[in-house]
């Protein structure tokens, strides 16, 4: 009795009549990045060894394998794969039967029957993903069995927690417990359990998958003393061949290849799944390993005959009917490398009738304008750049009033920003996501705002990783490393968009990211210099000396940067100073005379600006700085998430003279508000967490049954207000699911598609018509809610109580509409016994556009910056 496996490829070849070489495989789960570098010289030299037997104790092997791993050489044991330890482990076990969850590794269930044992299965539930639960294995334990558990397990790639592992064997020492850990070390961060293994957990590990070679076959057990020893005894001797041994050796020690392995599987994984997602029919589990398993839940085609598509293709697939727990509408895909899986997107996208889909930013831009230029423009437009010393210095600002400055001089002008790291952003007309600042600027240029302007946007969802924007379509979560190693494909992408954009306009002007100087980034900074070079724009470095050390920002950042990038800097920008200018003039010619740049104009500190913020920072220094205002007010309190976003939606109630905002960042802060605004969030499980954490769900829970105070909730916030949220996809967690506050009866799901677009919708209390956009994973349900806001085809945007006293939207900027926000206004102010205006301040950027760019023009050298540009 066999298991079937996949990886057969000289049946396929066979079959096929295609060479090996023509096959790809993705029945097989093999490190995609292939066999170490070091491989072939390894071989070479180990070849005049092979005139002897190989060692039968493999004793360097061992010593290495328990160094690297912390564990005693008498608990280990080497094989010729894992699966020869496996098949060779039951009669050691003293065991009489086998408890194996299923779906699992067939050959689990074939080496415990060859081994003389009964079998026991245990069907894990599709319906929650194949997730072993380890409760209600823990039932079935009766002592004198073996559970045999894939860490991660294969089809299905999930993994168990290892503590709970550990815990679990504790509390059933006359259980043995086999983990195989094939596939472990290709978790992003491997807990692997013989770091404080209890005694009767065994664990089988693999070589040949992680370190990409099946065919030498190498494997290694971790067991108790006895076990291990009475393992050793039914093994053949030399087992493992010379070839192997050096090897395993070497590849253990290798941890660079290790880490590198790490993360482009897990990039791999992420890009392959998202675009399986976009497939028609296509459900895709949310593995952990090298692997995925999908479902094929609708098409035309079943499995089999997809698989026989793609195998004519030259493409194979792993069909899991033949494993328990499955049936002919799973099947299983290996990670492989980009290309190969552009190549396998495009033929399963084919044979499922869905449009053709590749994984390469630049094959997959949705362009807003004309189409992206295939090559570059012979002519240069005229350009200028801001930099900044630190994030915060004000480039975005900067930036804005040189494009108003600009227009009112005559020119077409547009603003462009390679990659943006912000959590505010806006959707363009044709429905894409864009960096707010960037969106700001266009309307300082007066044109509608367009992805080319700011084709990365990189979207913080937790301390380490970004969700991806590139072209305004979200292409998957990234951390920083696996950003980082696809640099060079989206810097393609920014070249193409301003390639594309500059041709439409007279003028370019640009803005850096955080700092050039910064040394760990700069050799894959694609935001500034590299930016900077290709529009062959002079740079001008802007510094914030409200914060001090300006100068010295400015001389150190000329320091490191390399001797290039610091022939582009033009000149330097002092921002955001209070006091008499002509005090800097020592301060000036020092800066020339170091650095050879002039300092080209020293920026007041705009107080009240009236134009949104780029960051958060600005947010939280800005608009709810202190500043008490007098007379009859209503006081909003607006609740500071950790993982805030879209937070210019309080822009406008900030300017209202009978609005008071406060901040909250704890339960003790909150007290009792006239209202209180849950915003946006690119974390929704965790700052609704937080919440709750914090006590202050539970405040917002007393002020919500008091009826005193009005709650409202926009998009993150809003989802925050129902009963539950679901993140089933990964989208934002883990995959979790949590308790919402249970304000309103709604539940929301996180869907992998994002919804992007402006928005028109009615406000059923008030009768008036707001506008806005929609960012969000999102999709919210619930019949008993009532509706609040909805759009002219029927479809709810809004939704809460009937009275309105707590109520949530999906819609960005729903306050920007002047009269429905005088109107909320004027409902809170009846709410406290207050007169009603009937009319307040008109949320306009048009005059803080003008204010600006006449500020600036009155503190730059606005002459120097135009010779530069090639102007006059």
């Amino acid at each position: 009795m066999k298991g079937q496996h996949g990886g057969d490829v000289y049946d396929m070849s066979r079959k096929t009549g295609k060479r090996l070489a023509d096959i790809l495989d993705y029945s097989a789960n093999i490190n995609p990045l292939g066999p170490p570098a070091w491989l072939p010289e390894l071989i070479n030299a180990v070849i005049p060894s092979l005139v002897h037997y190989p060692d039968p104790h493999c004793r360097e092997l061992v010593g290495t394998i328990a160094a690297t791993c912390g564990i005693a050489e008498a608990e280990i044991v080497v094989g010729n794969g894992s699966s020869e330890l496996l098949h060779t482990l039951p009669p050691v076990l003293g065991v009489g039967r086998a408890l194996i969850p299923v779906p699992a590794y067939n050959d689990y269930a074939v080496a415990v029957t060859q081994g003389g044992l009964e079998v026991e299965k245990i069907y894990l539930k599709e319906e929650e993903d194949f997730v072993l639960n380890l409760a209600e294995l823990e039932s079935r334990l009766q002592g004198g069995e073996a559970v045999f558990i894939g860490q991660p397990a294969n089809p299905t790639g999930y993994a168990s927690a290892p503590e709970a592992l550990r815990a679990l064997a504790v509390r059933h020492p006359r259980t043995q417990f086999v983990i195989d850990e094939a596939f472990a070390d290709f978790l992003d961060e491997p807990d692997r359990l013989f770091q404080r293994r209890p005694a009767n957990i065994i664990i089988l590990c693999s070589l040949t998958k992680f370190y990409a070679i099946p065919g030498l076959r190498l494997g290694y057990a971790v067991a108790d003393r006895k076990i291990a020893a009475r393992l050793r005894a039914l093994l053949p001797t030399w087992s493992v061949n010379t070839l192997a041994q050096a090897v395993g050796e070497k590849a253990l020690l290798d941890r660079e290849y290790g880490v590198r392995s790490r993360q482009l599987v897990c990039e791999y994984r992420e890009q392959l799944t998202c675009e399986l997602r976009k497939m028609p029919g296509l459900m895709v589990y949310p593995g952990q390993a090298n692997f995925l398993l999908v479902k094929l839940v609708a098409g035309r085609l079943t499995v089999k005959e997809l698989a026989r598509n793609l195998l004519d293709e030259g493409i194979a697939i792993r069909q899991c009917e033949n494993i328990d727990g499955l049936d002919g509408r799973f099947f299983r895909l290996a990670v492989r490398g980009e290309s190969e899986n552009s190549r396998l997107c495009e033929k399963l996208s084919a044979l499922l009738g869905g449009s053709k889909i590749t994984s390469t930013p630049d094959r997959t831009m949705a362009d807003e304008g004309e189409g992206l230029a295939s090559r570059r423009s012979a002519k240069v437009k005229p350009a200028i750049m801001f930099q900044g010393t630190c994030s915060s210095a004000g480039k975005s600002v900067l930036t804005a009033a040189m494009c108003r400055i600009l227009l009112q001089d005559g020119y077409s002008v547009a603003p462009f920003k390679s990659q943006n790291m912000s959590l505010n952003s806006f959707v363009t007309p044709a429905g894409g996501e864009i960096g707010r600042a960037q969106a700001v600027q266009a309307q300082a240029c007066r044109i509608a705002p367009d992805v080319r302007m700011n084709p990365l946007l990189l979207k913080p969802s937790t301390d380490t990783g970004s969700q991806v924007i590139v072209l305004g379509k979200p292409v998957g979560n990234m951390d920083f490393n696996r950003y980082v190693r696809r640099h060079e494909d989206y810097l393609g992408v920014a070249r193409q968009a301003y390639d594309s954009l500059s041709g439409q306009y007279d003028v370019m002007v640009l803005e850096g990211a955080g700092s050039p100087a910064e040394v760990n980034l700069l050799s894959h900074d694609i935001a500034n210099m590299k930016t900077a070079r290709y529009a062959q724009s002079p740079v001008l470095l802007v510094g914030n000396i409200d914060r001090g050390g300006v100068y010295a920002s400015f001389v150190g950042t000329m320091e490191v940067l390399p001797a290039d990038d610091r022939a582009m800097i033009a000149g330097f920008v002092v921002n955001r100073f209070r006091g008499d200018v002509s005090l800097l003039g020592d301060a000036h010619d020092f800066i020339l005379r170091r650095t050879g740049c002039p300092v080209l104009g020293v920026v007041p500190e705009l107080r009240e600006l009236g134009l949104p913020e780029e960051d958060s920072v600005g947010f939280r220094e800005g608009p709810f700085g202190g500043v008490v205002k007098c007379g009859e007010t209503v006081e909003i309190a607006v609740i500071d998430f950790a993982h805030i976003s879209n937070f210019t939606d309080m822009d406008p109630l900030r300017i209202e003279p009978d609005v008071q905002l406060r901040l909250i960042h704890s339960a003790s802060d909150l007290g009792t508000p006239d209202a209180v605004i849950l915003p946006g969030s690119k974390n929704v499980i965790a700052d609704l967490a937080f919440l709750k954490a914090s006590g202050l769900g539970d405040k917002l829970l007393d002020l919500y049954k008091s009826g005193k105070t009005e709650i409202i909730g926009i998009c993150g916030g809003f989802q925050m207000l129902g009963r539950k949220i679901a993140d089933p996809h990964g989208i934002e967690s883990a995959g979790r699911t949590m308790a919402g506050l249970g304000m309103l009866p709604l539940a929301t799901v996180l869907a992998p598609e994002k919804m992007l677009k402006q928005t028109v919708a009615r406000h059923l209390l008030s009768g008036l018509e707001v506008r806005g956009y929609e960012i969000h994973h999102g999709r919210t349900g619930g019949m008993e809610a009532a509706p609040m806001m909805i759009k002219p085809d029927g479809e709810l945007v809004g939704a809460g109580e009937a009275d309105g006293r707590v109520w949530g939207t999906y819609l960005h900027g729903v306050f920007d509409n002047d009269v429905f926000r005088r109107w909320f206004i004027d409902r809170l102010r009846a709410g406290r016994g207050l007169p009603t205006t009937g009319s307040g301040a008109i949320y306009d950027l048009e005059p803080a556009f003008d204010r600006l760019a006449q500020a600036v023009r009155d503190s730059l050298d606005i002459d120097h910056i135009y010779r530069l540009m090639g102007l006059l």
